[in-house]
């Protein structure tokens, strides 16, 4: 540990040799390895010291041990010296190692034998590669055989390719590690030279059927890299999908998907063919591979597989019902999702899907299955007799109060479709569903009722005898009784119950509906009945109201109000005049304007998806009828149609020069003796800070370091080694740093040399380098309800000061979703941008590249008192500090930039953002 700490201890090196170096415990033996490879062993001048002679000696005799563990211990010690006159004399003990009976002694010696040849190469070891070639031919362990396969592709390439293609056959009985090597092999030369690929075609497809799933993996990553033919990537699409279904590890499947994921951007309709097989991993009991498979099918759905994906989905609803599942209802909420985006792009299946998800309208998931019906109801019109009879139905069957409110408003607004056959509408059905179930007032429960109530307990009565069977044998009979029980639970419908309890919210919905039919129906003989009941249930729920005005905060501070206009909509002939068609017509244009909108924005983002170059104009083409094909092995597959997949779908080197370009930092100023300056490359998970140093004196530096220090969710894995730069000379130096968490980290340190001429030790402070927290944020998609759900979760929030020079609202808005990489969930309709308000408000998101999610809610207004200066707050939440912290920050100094539009004069300070504990 001294030596390790650069402290000079020549003394004791004679000492180790008089004493230790003649034992035999092998204990010793491992420490005198770890010693010799750390003592210095020339001496100042680079000449060898006369004590390694001795050294060299007792290296020899280890070599010549006839313990095989001495002897591989030995050999593996040889690949980390360096010094080519210690090496020099154990080459003929290392050659003779190579024919020694034992295993463990041959491959350790042709690990040596790379290293020798890879580090001095002629010098030493001239006849290394066709040593190598005449022991892998004879060699019959796999890891000796994997260790000299391993020297030949990296120093004979050549005798490598044809030994592979000597042993084609029976590559697979060579073991894994061997395989991994070969694939390596392939990348390496046909990016070289893409004329070889051909050699590989055989290798790669039979590699694919590994028993290893390592090898299995890693062939198809190396054949749909190397080549975009269908052939490869429908062998590829099939490889990752049996992966998928045989392996028992969760993040092989997860790493799986991403890369099916990746393979379905640039060829979906290959990975079409195998999307039955994917969607066998719905059977995994994990949440998030289940996420990933349907997020997957959904863009590889098409009108091919459309009935067997909705089977299927429908198949998995039935399951998640009937058997209890850790993550049952967020599950079903899943497959609910996946069976509405479908049925939506595809009319032919969605009458038959939406009848089966009605009769999942009972618990948590009543919400989604609702809101899928509601969709469809609106894109189909073909479709609403059967759907609307369905829910008519199956009303009463609801238990949620949020699914029973958009199932009255569907109600409502579509039960005016005509049947065919008898040429009436269901508008009386729809009515009368609404009011048996709700009941008629008062709807909260009378003292006589809840008395009785509580009178009536259940009573289980069990009683035990014994019968005579038929063949003369005795036998006992359980018999179980219940009697009594709560009358007030067994007359109560849901709707309700829900209401009785105080759900003011949800009976005035009822009334509401029962409003807008009674209005569609004035021409109808039973007009006036339906009237007359809507006014009694809108006095019932006004009354309920007013017996629980304590509970009317929110959305229920209303509800009076609203009950008013509604009786006076029914009672008052000159105002239903004018209300009327806002009542019928105006509620379902919204919704209709929202769907058409959404949709609009689905297409566009797909559209844009689909803009990207996959080629230059001058780049050439490739007819491949127009070229022999590539045949081997009876294999017809064709590899000359691109390099890789990343050329292929356009990868731009100039855009990923100018990103680099943007990240490159001053570390040192140009008085300083030394200049640095750092690029920065963010990899996610990891950083590489490549480092430019340029000595800008006439002097030799000597064990010139750069000592790096971070702060923040930082930690450095490699840091640069000491070198010696001469006059005006410069060196590259390269640092990886792991990142953690999504926070702004900081890079600081020092440079320190030695000048040769003074001999004093110098320091130069580096600049700090900040990183940006938008190299780890992406944008992303969020459900209003997951959005509403984790804001109200999430423990971390800053709030930050809107201070801008900008008083266009619209502007501001898409300034901070432009700077900060983030969607916007509700966004604003272009085409009331007209208008003239003085507020604006709207819910952002985005997730890390580590799976964090930031919440944004921007909130402005233009202030009138002020010449037009919007003001508000941009409240931040997230599960971590350190996200909200620097989103916040980041926020704080885009409002600064320069904003197109109208601007004034900015006045007042920023507040600085605080965290703040959120209930």
């Amino acid at each position: 540990m001294a030596l390790l700490g650069n402290e000079n201890m020549p003394r004791v090196l004679m000492t180790v040799i008089r004493f230790c170096i003649t034992q035999d415990d092998h204990q010793i033996k491992k420490l005198l390895m770890l010693y010799w490879e750390v003592v210095p062993k020339t001496s100042a001048d680079g000449k060898l010291l006369p004590e390694m002679i001795l050294v060299c000696n007792a290296l020899r005799n280890d070599l010549t041990s006839p313990n095989e563990y001495v002897r591989g211990c030995m050999l593996r010690f040889l690949c980390k010296l360096k010094e080519q006159e210690i090496l020099e004399p154990l080459i003929p003990s290392v050659k003779a190692c190579l024919e020694h009976r034992h295993s463990y002694v041959r491959r350790n010696a042709a690990l040596a034998a790379y290293s020798i040849h890879k580090n001095f190469g002629e010098a030493l070891l001239p006849d290394g590669p066709e040593i190598m070639e005449k022991f892998i031919t004879n060699e019959t362990d796999i890891s000796a055989r994997r260790n000299a396969f391993l020297m030949l592709f990296n120093e004979a390439e050549d005798i490598a390719i044809d030994f592979l293609a000597e042993h084609m056959d029976n590559i697979q009985s060579f073991g894994d590690g061997f395989a991994l090597l070969v694939l390596e092999l392939s990348r390496k030369v046909c990016r070289r030279d893409p004329a070889q690929k051909s050699r590989f075609v055989r290798c790669l497809f039979q590699l694919l059927r590994s028993e290893s799933q390592a090898v299995s993996y890693e062939a198809a990553w190396t054949l749909v890299s190397l080549s975009t033919a269908p052939t490869a990537v429908r062998s590829c699409a099939v490889a990752y999908a049996q992966l998928l279904n045989t392996s028992n590890d969760n993040n092989v499947k997860l790493i799986v998907l991403d890369r099916l994921g990746e393979l379905k951007k640039h060829h979906s309709k290959v990975v079409q063919e195998v999307l039955m097989d994917i969607l066998r991993a719905l059977s995994s009991p994990n949440i998030h591979i289940c996420k990933k498979t349907l997020a997957l099918a959904i863009d590889l759905v098409g009108p091919r597989n459309i009935e067997e994906v909705m089977t299927l989905l429908k198949k998995e609803v039935v399951r998640s019902q009937e058997t209890e599942m850790e993550h049952g209802e967020e599950y079903k909420a899943l497959l609910i999702q996946a069976i509405h985006k479908c049925a939506t792009r595809y009319a032919e299946v969605a009458d038959s899907v939406v009848l089966v998800l009605l009769d999942f309208l009972a618990g948590e998931s009543g919400y989604n299955v609702i809101v899928c019906v509601k969709s469809i109801l609106e894109q189909y019109p073909n479709f609403r007799l059967t759907i609307m009879r369905k829910i008519t139905k199956n009303l009463e069957d609801i238990t949620s109060a949020d699914a029973l409110r958009v199932a009255l408003w569907v109600l409502s607004e579509y039960s005016d479709v005509v049947d065919p056959a008898t040429g009436h509408s269901m508008l009386i059905d729809s009515f009368d569903a609404i009011t048996e179930l709700l009941g008629e007032p008062p709807y909260a429960l009378t003292k006589d009722l809840e008395a009785e109530a509580k009178k009536e307990e259940a009573v289980t009565t069990t009683t035990t005898k014994n019968v005579v069977l038929s063949d003369g044998t005795y036998a006992s009979v359980t018999k179980t009784e219940t009697t009594g029980g709560s009358a007030a639970e067994t007359k109560l419908s849901n709707l309700r119950r829900l209401v009785a309890n105080g759900d003011i919210l949800l009976g005035t919905v009822a009334v509401v509906s029962l409003t807008k039919l009674a209005l569609k129906a004035s021409n109808h003989h039973e007009a006036n009945r339906m009237v007359t009941d809507t006014l009694l249930s809108a006095a019932g729920i006004g009354r309920l109201a007013e017996m629980k005005r304590g509970a009317r905060v929110g959305v229920h501070a209303d509800c009076l109000d609203r009950l008013t206009q509604c009786c006076r909509v029914l009672l008052e002939p000159s105002l239903q005049d004018k209300l009327k068609p806002i009542f019928l017509k105006a509620c379902q244009e919204s919704y209709r304007t929202l769907v058409a909108r959404q949709k609009a924005v689905k297409n566009k983002a797909s559209e844009e998806e689909k803009k990207g170059r996959a080629s230059n104009p001058d780049d050439l083409i490739q007819f491949r009828q127009l070229r022999a094909q590539a045949v081997q092995g009876g294999i017809e597959v064709d590899l000359m149609d691109a390099d890789d997949i990343s050329r292929a779908v356009g990868a731009d080197a100039a855009n990923q020069e100018a990103s680099k370009m943007r990240h490159i930092y001053q570390l040192t100023g140009f008085s300083d003796p030394v200049y640095a300056e750092a690029s920065v490359t963010v990899h996610d998970y990891d950083i590489v800070l490549e480092m430019l140093i340029i000595n800008r004196t006439p002097n030799t530096l000597t064990n010139l370091t750069v000592e790096l220090a971070t702060m923040g969710d930082l930690k450095i894995v490699e840091r640069p080694q000491s070198h010696t730069i001469g006059p005006l000379d410069e060196r590259r130096f390269t640092a990886n740093i792991k990142v953690s968490s999504t926070e702004t980290g900081h890079i600081f340190g020092t440079i320190v040399f030695d000048n040769s001429s003074t001999a004093q030790k110098t320091y130069v402070n580096l600049n700090d380098i900040q990183l940006d927290i938008m190299d780890y944020i992406r944008t992303g998609e969020c459900n209003p309800d997951d959005f509403r759900s984790m804001w109200a979760e999430f423990e971390w929030e800053n709030k930050v000061a809107i201070n801008t020079t900008t008083t266009d609202l619209h502007a501001f808005l898409k300034h901070i979703i432009a700077t900060t990489n983030m969607t916007c969930l509700n966004p604003p309709d272009e085409s009331n941008k007209s208008l003239d308000t003085n507020f604006l408000a709207a819910n952002l998101y985005a997730r890390s590249v580590f799976g964090e999610d930031a919440l944004v809610n921007v909130s402005v207004e233009k202030k009138e008192d002020a010449d037009g200066k919007l003001g508000g707050y941009i409240r931040i939440r997230s599960k971590t500090q350190g996200i909200a912290l620097s989103l916040g920050d980041r926020i704080t100094n885009v409002q600064r930039m320069e904003i197109e539009g109208p601007k004034v004069t900015a006045t007042g300070a920023v507040a600085a953002p605080a965290p703040v504990a959120s209930s």
